[in-house]
């Protein structure tokens, strides 16, 4: 098909895609103007969104009144021609049918209904939200809330109308993420503090931003209130999605939407059960290399509990692990023939989110904004963050994953509508070959960092089981701790988060390694067909000159 003639091409002539586009408009063929003016037309559309300094709209009917043009623009798309387009064009033609049939399914069921996902969620976002240069906007964005916030719960309201609400057991750590924003004192919350100065010694509001703060806080407890006393009360005692009314289509949808191609939760789990059985056995062969002599549960204990797999202080894991990545970025010539301006930083997880984040994450830099990548570390618990899981998860979330790819996404000329549209199993599916790559030159020489790679590659595996286990089989939550524990070296403390993670949010985890089985067979399949010709650092280029792009679009599925 003319999307995977389009990737091939790149990797023989290592030409950008961006080069590709590179005429003028006065010779642009009809075919390429109409479907460029789609293209525009769709950008406006989104930006008419913006509504400047006050916050976004959320509530039902404003979402239900998109319908008609969005499947103006899909049936506007799907009838165009891509005969005589570039191939860039022709791709991101495809990119958007592609994600216009999605939200369209989206909006039509309603599954708005369900806005928390126990990750970055509207309160949390809001409690970080930055000031930037102009008070007088921010304090636009605090008078609006209230009315964010109301459209928010009428959102849930509808769903516990439906049937369709979060199960009571995720929200054991959730609700602090809530209380640790209210306090007496307006001062003292993230919102006054980010009004007064740093060089202020005694922080002092004005009258109006006082006020003004005092009415976020007040939202807070509103939210808070809300949970406890209506929507947890209305929660299922049982955690899949496939018990809720609706449940079992929600759940196929979640499937595709995730995984960026047509596939069914059984076929997924097969595809898990298959992985978790062979790395299983190359952990096994990892273990024997380290001299231990007991067998596999016995060699999890050891690594779990002996003090010398862990750090002793924040600082002793930050400093191992900018050491380790700045190892990589000595390497990474031999693996890109390009690479990207921005930088990247190591920071902290904040302490109030610490307790129920995941490992680390990372934060996209612009060039625009003046702020580079942050690679984010929990240093929260650690006698939970081992010491032989560093490199892997370092690859992962700055260079060669996460960072790389995304800053070099800023750079491509994409046209305007595709510029910040992330698909999960692309960004993820990349993110997990890139720990598979320290391999290549010269990372994972002790043994246990080498079991910690195949551990983490385990852990994407066990998502493929437990995610679908939970939400498609009827899975207990302790029935998935249970065998991600006998699987896996994650600490106890990983695990829980991670199920309490896949049962907030069903679906998301699945992309992970589906995306990285795709970018591996992919590039199996040309060292295949190519022989002595494959070039290593052109098959990388080609895969990131894309921008991210569903998998069905690399794969030709």
């Amino acid at each position: 098909m003319r999307y995977l003639i389009l990737l091939l091409g790149v990797l023989t002539s290592c030409t950008s895609l961006s080069k590709l586009d590179s005429e003028s408009n006065s010779s642009l063929n009809r075919e390429t103007r109409h479907v460029r003016a789609i293209f525009e037309e769709y950008h406006v559309y989104t930006q008419s969104f913006n509504r400047g300094d006050s916050l976004q709209i959320v509530s039902a009917d404003f979402q239900l009144a998109q319908l008609p043009q969005l499947r103006s623009f899909l049936n506007r798309i799907s009838s165009a021609s891509l005969r005589n387009l570039t191939p860039s064009d022709s791709l991101s033609a495809l990119v958007l049918s592609h994600f216009l049939r999605d939200q369209i399914e989206f909006l039509e069921n309603e599954y708005f209904v369900l806005p928390l996902n126990g990750w970055f969620d509207y309160h949390t976002t809001f409690a970080n939200l930055p000031i930037g240069r102009d008070t007088l906007a921010y304090l636009v964005k605090l008078a609006d809330f209230p009315r964010l916030n109301d459209e928010y719960i009428a959102l849930m309201r509808r769903g516990i109308r439906a049937g369709l609400v979060r199960p009571k057991e995720v929200f054991v750590q959730y609700l602090p993420t809530i209380e640790a924003h209210i306090t007496d004192l307006a001062e003292e919350s993230p919102w006054g503090r980010t009004l007064c100065s740093p060089r202020e010694v005694i922080c002092t509001l004005t009258p109006e931003q006082g006020l003004l703060v005092e009415s976020v806080i007040s939202e807070y407890r509103k939210l808070l209130d809300f949970l406890k006393n209506e929507y947890i009360p209305a929660g299922s005692d049982t955690p899949g999605i496939r018990s809720v009314p609706g449940g079992e289509a929600y759940y196929r949808y979640l499937v595709r939407h995730h995984v960026t191609y047509d596939i069914s939760p059984d076929s997924v789990h097969a595809i898990g059960r298959r992985e978790v059985a062979r790395i299983r056995a190359e952990m096994e062969i990892a273990m024997r290399k380290t001299g231990f002599n007991g067998d596999f549960a016995e060699f999890l204990e050891y690594l779990r509990t002996d003090p010398k797999f862990y750090n002793r202080t924040p600082e002793e894991l930050l400093m191992r692990t900018s050491l380790v990545l700045k190892k990589m970025d000595g390497q990474l010539p031999r693996l890109f023939g390009r690479l990207p301006r921005l930088p990247y930083g190591i920071i902290e997880i904040p302490a109030y989110m610490a307790p129920r984040m995941t490992t680390a994450y990372y934060s996209p830099g612009s060039v625009a904004a003046n702020r580079a990548g942050n690679y984010a570390v929990n240093t929260y618990d650690l006698p939970s963050r081992p010491i032989y899981e560093i490199e892997a998860l370092s690859f992962h979330e700055a260079v060669p994953g996460h960072h790389l790819q995304i800053a070099l996404a800023q750079e491509l000329d994409l046209p305007a509508f595709r510029q910040g549209m992330s698909f999960t199993a692309y960004t993820e599916g990349w993110a997990l070959y890139s720990e598979r790559l320290g391999l290549e030159v010269g990372f994972y020489t002790d043994p246990y960092s080498d079991f910690g790679r195949l551990s983490y590659e385990m852990w994407r595996a066990l998502r493929l089981v437990v995610d679908t286990g939970i939400h498609w089989y009827g899975w207990t939550q302790a029935e998935a701790v249970e065998y991600m524990a006998v699987n896996s070296a994650l600490s106890m403390h990983n695990i829980r988060s991670e199920v309490t993670r896949y049962t907030f949010w069903p679906g998301q985890a699945l992309a992970y390694k589906m995306g990285e089985i795709h970018i591996r067979n992919l590039r199996a399949q040309q060292e295949a067909e190519m022989g002595s010709q494959f070039d290593l650092r052109k098959f990388h280029d080609a895969i990131l000159s894309t921008g991210g792009i569903p998998l069905q679009l690399v794969t030709g599925k």
